[in-house]
């Protein structure tokens, strides 16, 4: 006991001793005293070889050594504490804070708000749809039925639980939603994702987003179809950029057509993106087929209209001058932080 009581009383000498000059040195303070292997709990242990009849002065002893341990610790944290908020009192408040980086939006989401926002003045307005699709909408609505040989320009993602559940491989199931309301004339563009099961490369992804537009009403012609593209490359890309139509099959539209620009990375001359030809697809168009207004229970002895569809990453990689459009996914910072200014 008497060993204990020394102890102790030395013990005390030294904790009245010290002090702390930060949070650094009041932690290592109480690890070294009030920690779960510090010396109090030490001490503690030694109550063990207290004699039967010693153990209540003894423990009154290391309760009042504990609350010694403990009311020094809150003294020296309370002084740490008091001067802290003396040195906040004396900052000047008058000088420039700390700058934190900006983000921005995505390359992706620039280009989609660009986008839409020149359909927007032609007075096109924005439709969207499920991402997850039945067969009806996604493709039997779109003239293309069952075991049509179309169906595998689009390798699909059906969905185990219902196999007439799918991953939309267009946005043109939007279109068909909309047709079907038979609210016309009918002018919109649906962007959003869309699924294939396609080899992921420079080129192509398994998902990807779209932009495509529909235009219904009396007396629509494919002049009309070419004059809105018209318009929207020259708001695009500028009045430099050439433009030429080919003939081109799609099983929705009659007829159909591709549409080139002339390559911007290459300036035409041939490049890995335009595969040396000078020239780049960015969409396909073409008059809606009389068969898909009918589906949609539009009179198609009354109504026509034009159609057209554009993969927003085309879009991105010819505006940026971006050679593989994995980038756009992979979340690399230091690519993504190339587009701050961009907004």
């Amino acid at each position: 006991m008497e060993s204990l009581s020394a102890k102790i009383e030395s013990l005390k000498k030294e904790i009245a001793a010290t002090t702390v000059a930060g949070s650094e040195e009041l932690e290592a303070f109480r690890i070294k005293y009030l920690g779960t292997k510090g010396l109090l709990k030490q001490i503690m242990g030694e109550m063990k070889n207290v004699p039967a009849e010693q153990k209540k002065e003894a423990g009154q002893l290391l309760n009042e050594f504990k609350t010694f341990v403990e009311n020094h610790f809150e003294q020296m944290a309370s002084g740490l504490n008091d001067a802290d908020s003396s040195d906040v009192n004396q900052l000047d408040v008058t000088l420039p804070g700390n700058s934190f980086p900006l983000g921005t939006r995505h390359p992706i989401s620039i280009i989609h708000n660009k986008i839409v926002a020149i359909f927007q003045r032609l007075g096109f307005s924005v439709a969207e749809g499920p991402e997850i699709e039945d067969d009806w909408h996604n493709f039997t609505a779109l003239n293309l039925p069952e075991n049509h040989p179309a169906r595998d320009m689009q390798d699909t993602f059906y969905i185990s639980q219902n196999p007439d559940w799918l991953l939309r491989t267009h946005t043109s199931s939007v279109q068909i939603r909309e047709m079907m309301k038979k609210e016309l004339p009918l002018r919109i563009i649906c962007p959003g994702r869309v699924y294939r099961n396609e080899t992921i490369s420079a080129r192509a992804h398994c998902f990807f987003n779209q932009v495509e537009g529909l235009y219904i009403a009396e007396n629509v012609s494919f002049a009309d179809l070419k004059q809105t593209l018209y318009f929207f490359v020259k708001e695009m890309f500028g009045n430099d950029v050439q433009v030429r139509f080919r003939p081109s099959y799609f099983p929705f539209t009659e007829p159909s057509a591709e549409m080139d620009i002339s390559c911007l990375i290459c300036k035409g001359e041939g490049c890995s993106v335009c595969k040396k030809t000078g020239w780049v697809e960015i969409l396909g168009c073409g008059m809606v087929h009389p068969k898909v207004l009918d589906n949609c229970g539009i009179d198609s002895e009354k109504y026509t209209g034009f159609a057209f569809g554009m993969g927003i990453e085309r879009i991105t990689m010819l505006t940026y001058q971006v050679k593989d459009l994995r980038l756009f996914s992979e979340n690399d910072v230091r690519f993504l932080r190339q587009f701050t200014s961009a907004v």
